[in-house]
């Protein structure tokens, strides 16, 4: 079946080149796992078939062995009684039927056969699927980490790491000289406040030394 064919394509897959050749192993993985489901199903649904068939020729190959040997005992009672044509009769008609039996017989050999096979089959399929499921969740980690692996080689190989430096060096050194440029003013601005505060002590003393003097003459010193 083609399914095992791709089932062993999938068990043996190398992700990157499932990759490079534009697939989604992950639902690749998914999709196979559906179809050997179903594969599954309709091979359990022949099996429940055939094995259907099979019980219904069992039954038939039993009734006519019962028939059979009904027939063998109605000939067995007309010789006990003496009546040898009616065992003859009797006899007749189990010929007849033994002869059904024979083709009953072979019919249900072979649906037995097939049904014997059918199960090997349904058995390996079963197994194939369990393995498929118990890698699966495997096989797409791998599919997954292979893609992210991929999606950051790509954003380093798009990154001109160069360019980037070189930007961040000019901002360095425009940060840098907007820092000295602050100082500059904070400097500026503090000269011009200790001169303003020379000027107010300056005022300040020669209010004082007019006090002092007024003070002074008041008291005759």
């Amino acid at each position: 079946m083609a399914i095992f064919a791709r089932i062993a394509d999938i068990l043996q897959a190398n992700i990157n080149d499932m990759i490079d050749k534009a697939e989604d192993p992950v639902k690749m993985v998914k999709q196979i796992i559906l179809e050997m489901e179903d594969q599954v199903d309709e091979a359990t649904r022949a099996l429940g078939q055939a094995m259907g068939s099979q019980k219904v020729a069992a039954k038939e190959l039993a009734d006519a062995k019962a028939k059979s040997a009904d027939w063998n005992d109605k000939a067995r009672l007309a010789l006990k009684n003496g009546n040898e044509e009616l065992a003859r009769k009797a006899l007749d008609a189990k010929v007849g039927v033994d002869q059904q039996i024979a083709t009953l017989q072979e019919s249900y050999d072979s649906i037995t056969a097939q049904v014997d096979k059918l199960k090997e089959q349904v058995r390996d399929l079963k197994m194939k699927l369990d393995e498929a499921r118990s890698r699966q969740n495997v096989l797409i980690a791998r599919a997954r980490m292979a893609e992210a692996q991929t999606g950051v080689a790509t954003a380093i190989a798009g990154t001109n790491t160069d360019s980037a430096f070189a930007k961040l060096d000019k901002m360095e050194r425009k940060i840098t000289a907007q820092e000295a440029t602050a100082e500059a003013y904070t400097e500026i601005n503090g000269e011009g406040l200790s001169v303003e505060k020379e000027f107010s002590e300056l005022s300040r003393q020669g209010a004082v030394d007019e006090e002092l003097a007024k003070l002074k003459e008041e008291m005759g010193i």
